[in-house]
């Protein structure tokens, strides 16, 4: 991996964000030419910079992945494009569908002409559990933007460049999710809120999502859809656990819990694959591996270490045991937001 991506240019749009942040790092200890960090927000940006002061090989452009031609320009003569800017909250999007569609869509149809225009080797769409068998904004955009990515390995002509998909689930801990809100309303005295104790959620850590992204884009040949092994917890078991750990260091006795009930967009569970995309998945140790449904790229070679045939009829939240409480506390541990331990 050091090997592949030393001098090479690699763009991450979305480069502030929780995935993105991760990229970046990683990149730069692969001895890089430059990284170049693309994204809206210039505050978070500045905080950036300020933490890498003195990396010579990070560049900023503050830019939206709707603006194609200022896109374009960060990508010059860029070799790794790593997509993972989006709208990524499933009530902001149902809100808000036609920004949802103009960042989530036109973004990454702008994202994956350009880097057929620079002539990148591989672009990596970073996408969501909610875009299986969608039942929000959120997650047709996504799918609609896997599928966008697939086809245009179809229609990129003779440019190099391959362009796949990474779909998983929750990031524990990053921003806006459900563990910080979570521990501030604990730490404040409450009430904690709760959409149902008994949803379900794949999750997975930073590390993990970091480590994923990284290894699909080494196995990526262009148009498949990568999908890690995770992890489902309960939502009730999860409240149950950050009310123990941090209840006690607010001195709260009892902590009051409102259930508010599923909000807008919200499965009770969570899937990563359909029963017809486990049709023409493979299996490998660690992950599933979605093949193109086109048949013009059926001729390509997608053969992959220990792939087999999957086990499993379908990939849902509900059908796996969830994380015991052991387990969660443990995980929390492992992202620093478990301290009791």
């Amino acid at each position: 991996m050091r090997n592949t991506f030393k001098d090479s240019v690699v763009l991450v749009t979305g480069g502030t964000g929780t995935v993105g942040r991760e990229i970046v790092s990683a990149m730069l200890s692969f001895n890089p030419r430059v990284v170049r960090v693309f994204s809206r927000d210039e505050s978070k940006q500045f905080d950036m910079a300020k933490e890498y002061r003195g990396e010579k090989r990070l560049r900023f452009f503050v830019g939206d992945v709707r603006d194609k031609e200022r896109l374009s320009h960060a990508m010059d003569s860029v070799d790794y494009l790593f997509h993972t800017a989006a709208m990524k909250h499933v009530t902001a999007c149902e809100y808000n569908p036609f920004e949802a569609l103009k960042t989530n869509l036109l973004g990454t149809k702008n994202a994956i002409e350009a880097a057929i225009e620079c002539g990148a080797k591989k672009m990596i769409l970073t996408s969501s559990d909610k875009a299986t068998n969608p039942c929000n904004t959120m997650g047709v955009s996504k799918l609609f933007a896997e599928r966008l990515v697939t086809a245009a390995n179809y229609y990129k002509g003779a440019s190099r460049t391959a362009l796949s998909s990474v779909r998983f689930g929750n990031i524990v801990g990053s921003r806006g999710s459900v563990v910080p809100a979570l521990r501030k309303q604990i730490e404040s005295g409450g009430p904690v809120t709760i959409t149902d104790e008994d949803m379900t959620r794949f999750i997975i850590t930073r590390a993990q999502a970091l480590d994923f992204v990284l290894k699909s884009t080494m196995l990526a040949k262009g148009g498949e859809i990568f999908i890690p092994k995770m992890r489902a917890l309960r939502v009730g078991d999860l409240v149950e656990v950050m009310i123990q750990t941090y209840s006690k260091k607010a001195s709260i006795s009892k902590m009051k819990i409102e259930k508010i009930g599923r909000q807008p967009g919200e499965k009770t569970y969570e899937e990563l694959m359909t029963d017809e995309e486990v049709t023409r998945a493979i299996e490998t140790d660690d992950m599933f591996i979605l093949i193109p449904d086109i048949p013009e790229l059926y001729e390509r070679n997608y053969k992959y270490p220990t792939a087999r045939t999957p086990q499993v009829q379908r990939y849902i939240s509900q059908d796996y045991p969830p994380m015991t409480r052991d387990e969660i506390c443990s995980l929390l541990n492992e992202i620093g937001m478990c301290d009791y331990l």
